[in-house]
């Protein structure tokens, strides 16, 4: 059996458009490396990225009957992240596929699998993240369901959770703490955009002959004091 719990609610356009200005590096800091799916979920073209709310599919390993309806209940505004099992032996989705998604209005599929047509989704330019390929094609009986809560390489996705892809990966933010994750990425994307433009006031000076004296951030000397610190006490500690 399968079933289409209701589509969630879209997040607020003015998140997005805040999360678009983030990186999933950013995000990943600001929520201390949670939230970060398996290393192995890239897109499967340079440049693809995705920011959107999440529509959930839970499929049977190697079944792909659940992904077709929940792409043809999809629209503008949600990625479709997919629990593939880590299934490695048949590929979810295609070019067909990819082109409906793309054609309905969707802005991306995450998936836990492999997918196929590689050459066609890079051509096509839709969003697909997944941890690789293979020409196998998937099983269509199902069972599977949708909007319910999973697990996508290795984090729990709710429906309704925000969901940012790029080059390094895919992140997921719970809907219930993005403000506060946002605060500390913008406040982290500041301090990194203040540190470029030191590195290159000192680059600059460095090839006039007038180099600053040090670029090293000013939290290093407290972490290698700290760090001092903690040495001489476990010394103690030993003797």
């Amino acid at each position: 059996m399968t079933r289409l719990n209701s589509v969630p609610a879209l997040l607020p356009v003015s998140i997005i458009e805040r999360a678009k200005a983030l990186s999933t590096t950013l995000i990943a800091d600001a929520m201390d490396c949670t939230g970060v799916m398996d290393y192995k979920i890239k897109p499967v073209a340079s440049g693809m990225k995705v920011v959107a709310t999440a529509m959930t599919v839970n499929m049977r390993a190697g079944d792909n009957l659940i992904l077709h309806q929940a792409i043809y209940s999809g629209r503008e505004g949600f990625v479709l992240v997919v629990d593939g099992k880590d299934h490695k032996a048949n590929a979810y989705l295609g070019e067909l596929m990819a082109g409906a998604a793309n054609a309905v209005g969707l802005e991306g599929i995450v998936i836990d699998g492999l997918v196929r047509d590689k050459e066609a989704l890079c051509k096509l330019g839709f969003p697909v993240f997944a941890k690789g390929f293979t020409p196998s094609g998937p099983f269509k009986d199902g069972p599977g369901e949708c909007n319910t809560t999973i697990s996508c390489g290795g984090v729990t996705v709710h429906p309704g959770d925000l969901i940012i892809g790029d080059e390094d990966g895919v992140v997921v933010v719970s809907k219930e703490i993005i403000e506060e994750v946002f605060a500390k990425a913008e406040k982290k994307l500041a301090y990194e955009q203040k540190r470029l433009r030191e590195i290159s006031e000192y680059t600059r000076k460095s090839k006039e002959g007038d180099p600053e004296r040090t670029i090293e951030p000013s939290w290093l000397k407290k972490k290698q004091k700290n760090l001092t610190l903690l040495s001489r006490s476990m010394l103690r500690y030993i003797h």
